[in-house]
């Protein structure tokens, strides 16, 4: 840890402790949050409101490192092995603790146990875990996903599965970008949903649906839904508009993508004796950013994907957090880890997504190229924040006939609802 990052104050990754508490349940906290979340560092030896470094008397410092390495280790469940090292500044001396982001999260506070010892690191302070963040820990530290729990007490049948595969494929010949691209989709079968964890076979070797079933065909509109707003001004006070989409989860995705074309500008750009129609934002970017929030979009979570609009930003907002090992850093460089695996291999095969990991390169490279500033990141600890601003002064906005490549749009979204709507009348018997 430099020592520029140490004086730089507490934040989501450091915490100062003048001295070390005589009651360990003082840090503890802490330390189980750096370990549920990105890691951390809690140093010892600084005063927290101040800054002002105190330091660590010298023929106590070896004493103090190994009464913090013990209390840790003793009061973590999974064990948590702590770095512990002393550091010199300003000629005095601190304790530094790392704490690495965790494997085999939650880890939790032994004498409060798996329920109530739950801690998240949230804005620079340590938060006790709710109930659902905590399931999603331990779906992540056995390597599932919610997505593909199977749902045994709801039952569909092989009619309906025959329509959600022909639905699918309708989807992906729709959002084909050529010919040949159309003459490759092949049709899936039940096996391949199966193998998709789209569906799962019970122990007694009946079929069911899983969640990510059940999120495509529309049959949970508390879990699976896409709330779209447009705000007057740069703050949520005023609404003008207000659209909440559930239903299949390919239409909500186009019509929430759809509420975005409605609300932001379309006009010209001059260049040369030439007039060339645009949207004021990459619509490709604007698709792809919904479609992401919704396949890392955690659904355990009491909220839903937002799709907000102001006067100056487009911004959307999944559920969920990054990731373990996801930094926004990585995340820029390409780097992705999926939350969804299920709806993943659906939305792969369904052309909504074309590639791992290059839809922010991408984003980044065609904001640049409408001469916009770099999209921001935002981690919310629970939550990922897009924000796309909107304005560029070389654009003359009116109303105008909409492009060729908008007129594909439209026409896409009307092969999509005709699916939707056919599909909805097969799927609505589901029962249990």
């Amino acid at each position: 840890m430099s020592i520029e990052q140490l004086l730089s104050g507490e934040s989501k990754n450091v915490e100062y402790k003048e001295s070390r508490p005589e009651k360990s349940i003082k840090y503890m906290k802490s330390v189980i949050a750096f370990a549920n979340t990105t890691g951390g560092y809690l140093v010892f030896g600084i005063r927290d409101t101040t800054r002002e470094i105190v330091g660590i008397p010298n023929d106590i410092v070896f004493q103090e490192m190994d009464a913090i390495t013990n209390a840790i280790s003793d009061s973590c469940e999974p064990v948590i092995i702590p770095d512990v090292y002393p550091q010199t500044v300003d000629d005095k001396t601190v304790i530094v603790a790392a704490i690495a982001p965790g494997k085999q999260r939650p880890y939790y506070i032994k004498s409060d146990g798996p329920t109530e010892g739950v801690y998240i690191r949230v804005s620079g302070t340590s938060r006790k875990a709710d109930r659902t963040l905590t399931r999603e820990m331990h779906y992540e530290s056995e390597g599932r996903s919610y997505d593909s729990v199977i749902r045994t007490d709801l039952k569909i049948s092989d009619e309906e599965i025959a329509q959600l595969c022909a639905d699918m494929k309708s989807i992906a010949i729709a959002n084909c970008k050529n010919d040949i691209q159309k003459q490759s989709i092949k049709t899936i079968t039940k096996n391949v949903l199966l193998n998709w964890n789209i569906l799962a076979e019970s122990a007694d070797g009946s079929i069911h649906p899983t969640n990510a079933c059940i999120f495509l065909m529309g049959q949970d509109a508390f879990l699976s839904k896409i709330q779209c707003d447009m705000f007057k001004g740069t703050t949520r006070d005023i609404f003008i508009d207000k659209r909440d989409y559930a239903g299949l989860l390919w239409q909500q995705i186009e019509d929430s993508f759809q509420f975005v074309l409605r609300n932001i500008r379309l006009g010209a750009k001059i260049e040369g004796v030439y007039r060339r129609d645009i949207y004021e934002l990459p619509p490709d970017s604007i698709r792809e950013l919904i479609i992401n929030a919704v396949m890392n979009c955690s659904f355990l979570q009491p909220s839903h994907v937002q799709v907000a609009i102001y006067d100056d930003r487009l911004e959307i907002t999944s559920p969920g957090g990054l990731l373990p090992g996801v930094t926004l850093d990585r995340m820029r460089e390409g780097y992705s880890q999926i939350r969804n695996r299920a709806l993943a291999h659906a939305f792969s095969y369904m052309n909504l997504i074309e590639g791992w990991g290059t839809g922010i390169p991408r984003l980044i490279r065609q904001m640049k190229e409408y001469g916009l500033r770099e999209p921001e990141f935002i981690d919310m600890d629970v939550a990922l924040r897009i924000n796309l601003y909107r304005l560029a002064d070389e654009i003359q906005y009116s109303t105008v006939k909409l492009p060729e490549s908008a007129l594909k749009v439209r026409d896409n979204a009307k092969v999509r609802s005709k699916c939707a709507k056919f599909r909805f009348k097969r799927t609505r018997k589901i029962s249990c």
